[in-house]
């Protein structure tokens, strides 16, 4: 597989869902769409899980030490998650997305699905820009891409286009084709973030990606606790903690050295 592979089967699945929520319309019985949601809630802790026993890696160990990975991780996941939570960057997304959807979308209106009599370009805005925020704005979307470009698979994003098509079938058979248009909105962001992890791919040393990869996992069990309604655990303001976890291995390495 190629770097890019993950966002190029994501776009595909979105295209595909799209295409058969607007021949289902409202069809799809919410038993079936719990269903799935919780097959697929379940495999993303199967998919966490696998990426977070990194921390075992011995490029990690011999680097740090034994005993340094978890507390590296913990660490990462307690600092990151303070900072995180300071900026509160779950809410300013949130809000973010609210903001937009103001702006381009409906005009502050909270009232539910649209309904056929609506605008066809209101309606069509309100598809694209909602749909853009769910498939793009997430923590799947940054582990994954990233992962993708770093040459670590794409499992991730393979697991995000599963949750993506299957949500853009919903997602489109009430908003119409503004959905299908989204894939353009994730095909550019998820791009980015896959050619950042392509660049930097060369200059991360094994152990820090291995830091990396394990508190990703951790963040994905999150993600998966969300999916399966156990706890809303809030994963947007421990995304700091990709960043802080190759930092302390760099630091633990220098201080034991």
């Amino acid at each position: 597989m190629f770097p890019g592979f993950g966002t190029v089967v994501n776009m595909a699945t979105v295209v595909i869902g799209s295409s058969l929520g607007l021949l289902l319309g409202h069809r799809l019985p919410k038993r079936t769409r719990d269903t799935v949601t919780d097959a697929l809630g379940l495999v993303t802790l199967l998919i966490g899980g696998l990426a977070a026993v990194q921390v075992t890696s011995a490029a990690l160990s011999d680097l740090v030490g034994s005993s340094a990975p978890v507390l590296i991780v913990l660490g990462a996941m307690l600092f990151g998650g303070i900072v995180g939570s300071l900026l509160d960057i779950e809410a300013r997304l949130e809000g973010f997305g609210g903001w937009l959807r103001t702006r381009l979308g409906t005009g502050g209106r909270e009232d539910g699905p649209l309904v056929d009599g609506e605008p066809a370009k209101e309606r069509f805005v309100e598809g694209f820009v909602t749909a853009s925020l769910v498939f793009c704005v997430g923590p799947l979307t940054i582990l994954g891409s990233l992962s993708d470009g770093l040459g670590l698979g794409a499992d991730q994003l393979i697991l995000k286009s599963g949750l993506d098509g299957f949500a853009s079938i919903a997602f489109a058979a009430s908003l119409g084709a503004g959905v299908m248009a989204s894939v353009v909105s994730l095909g550019v962001i998820q791009g980015l973030l896959t050619l950042l992890g392509f660049l930097l791919g060369d200059f991360v040393p094994a152990a820090h990606l291995a830091a990396l990869t394990a508190t990703g996992g951790l963040l994905l069990l999150g993600v998966g606790l969300r999916l399966l309604h156990v706890r809303q655990v809030p994963v947007g303001n421990l995304l700091p903690a990709l960043v802080v976890a190759p930092l302390l291995v760099q630091l633990v390495a220098v201080l034991g050295g």
